[in-house]
């Protein structure tokens, strides 16, 4: 069963244990915060299982993060523990694709599978969008199922777009404008369908998952995130800094300090930090 002590006190929360649309709105936002995305395992070439006694081991008590299928899995888990009804959603990525953002949708031939999960939540007859798993635009913010709507969250706007296709993109208001992170359907995806889009992500040799490193975290000062050894720091006060980390040593001051992750000592570790520092 999951020890819903344990992962409140890893986030910091301290309220109210009731399904209320302000209980998830807190937790949204404290989460990404103390849970950040990271994707050492599958870089290292470890399993990820995403059964809750695993994650529990992993994202609460051993002080590491994870990718979407690990933190919204956890997250749906937690939901449920306190009565929200939650439904698992499956999106394609098309994030830094600038022709997605245009009108007309890209063709069959340039999309990629559906390897992100989110998660829609009900109650009292209203519904909610959460996702404490998409790395650098984790959202920290419950999003109304309102298409077209811009919705303000405490570092950026978010919107709902529908498309012509019949599927919807959540976007996003950066500096250049309105840019799509994801598209998806509000079809339900059952536990053997997570578990597939997850083995792809682990397993496929063309999984970015498998060949980038990558850690996120989003707190009330900003949003950081490391692509390879690319450190990137946006403040919530505006403007932002990139800076390239070129040892081991760095990647691994950068992960443990800004992103808050009990970073394994392994050999094979730090065999993948040396490679990943050497980019």
């Amino acid at each position: 069963m999951l020890d819903l002590d344990a992962y409140f006190e890893r986030i910091g929360y301290f309220g109210p244990r009731s399904a209320s649309f302000d209980v998830l709105a807190e937790l949204q936002r404290l989460h990404p915060a103390a849970i950040p995305f990271e994707n050492v395992n599958t870089v290292v070439g470890w399993p990820v299982p995403l059964d809750v006694p695993s994650l529990e081991r992993k994202l609460v008590a051993g002080g590491r993060g994870g990718y979407c299928f690990e933190q919204n899995v956890l997250f749906r888990n937690v939901l449920e523990a306190l009565g929200f009804a939650v439904r698992s959603l499956a999106a394609r990525v098309v994030w830094n694709r600038g022709a997605e953002d245009a009108a007309e949708p890209l063709p069959a031939s340039e999309l990629g599978p559906r390897t992100h999960l989110l998660l829609l939540i009900e109650h009292g007859g209203e519904v909610r969008l959460c996702d404490v798993g998409f790395g650098g635009l984790t959202l920290n913010v419950p999003l109304a199922l309102e298409p077209g709507r811009e919705q303000r969250g405490p570092l950026e706007t978010f919107r709902l777009v529908e498309r012509a296709d019949g599927e919807l993109a959540l976007q996003a208001h950066v500096a250049d404008g309105w840019r799509s992170l994801y598209r998806f359907t509000l079809e339900p995806q059952l536990p053997p369908d997570i578990e597939l889009m997850n083995h792809y992500i682990v397993t496929h040799p063309s999984s970015p998952m498998r060949t980038t490193l990558m850690a996120a975290r989003c707190t009330a000062d900003g949003r950081y995130a490391l692509r390879d050894n690319e450190l990137t720091v946006r403040p919530a006060s505006g403007g932002g800094e990139r800076r390239k980390l070129s040892s081991a040593a760095e990647l691994r001051r950068a992960l443990e300090g800004t992103f808050g992750i009990a970073l394994p000592g392994e050999p094979e570790v730090e065999r993948a930090l040396e490679r990943v520092a050497s980019l």
